[in-house]
């Protein structure tokens, strides 16, 4: 439990267990999905899933923590697995190189506890958020644009995304910076474990809407 030992105060050794038990699903590894899976890693999430059918390019350099120069034209679920392998081989990491789609995402959450909304398409999102309600998985929701990023936590039934996005797939024309994407995905990690180990307050029925170029974070109702 050394490795751990600086989660402890915060983190009980039962806490701990509860972590390394968990079966975690990722959508996407790519800016938001990079950081995800690294901290959960370090938290002690014991079981991950790790989904995603791209490979690093060079435009990913400027935000996705686990591309590097020497790595362009690799898969992204594979160097992933490779990161959490080095972070802590004790993790069992299932890496899916599959396109997400409704034929295949009820196989891939099946058992899950928790599933991580990291993908880039609303459409999708919408999809993915009625299958985990139909599955009863609670899915936490992360998105971003520019300086803008958003977080929610939907449990079976809330139907947050619905609300929120229309029917047309809702286009990024803000660009994705380096720094957004860390500082959601951390949220996003933080809601994970809250939720695991029922600590604290989590973000049901809301949407916690984050714009760090006026450094506002606003809690809006759904």
């Amino acid at each position: 439990m050394d490795r751990y030992s600086r989660n402890k105060n915060t983190i009980s050794s039962i806490d701990q267990e509860k972590l390394r038990e968990a079966k975690i699903v990722v959508l996407g590894v790519g800016g938001l999905g990079g950081y995800i899976v690294e901290m959960l890693a370090r938290i002690g999430i014991g079981n991950l899933i790790i989904v995603d059918f791209d490979r690093f390019d060079i435009t990913n350099l400027n935000r996705q923590i686990i591309s590097t120069e020497k790595n362009l034209g690799a898969l992204k679920v594979i160097e992933a697995k490779k990161r959490i392998n080095d972070i802590n081989s004790a993790i069992e990491v299932v890496a899916i190189n599959e396109k997400i789609s409704l034929k295949n995402i009820e196989n891939i959450i099946d058992g899950s506890d928790i599933v991580v909304d990291a993908l880039d398409n609303s459409l999708l999102k919408k999809s993915i958020e009625k299958i985990c309600s139909k599955n009863k998985i609670i899915m936490v929701h992360g998105a971003i644009a520019g300086f803008i990023g958003q977080v929610a936590v939907i449990r079976p039934g809330d139907f947050i995304l619905d609300k929120i996005y229309r029917e047309k797939e809702i286009e990024n024309k803000e660009g994705n910076l380096s720094f957004t994407p860390a500082l959601v995905s951390s949220i996003q990690v933080g809601e994970v474990v809250k939720i695991l180990l029922n600590k604290g307050e989590v973000l049901e029925n809301e949407i916690l809407y984050i714009d760090l170029k006026y450094n506002t974070f606003t809690k809006i109702k759904i």
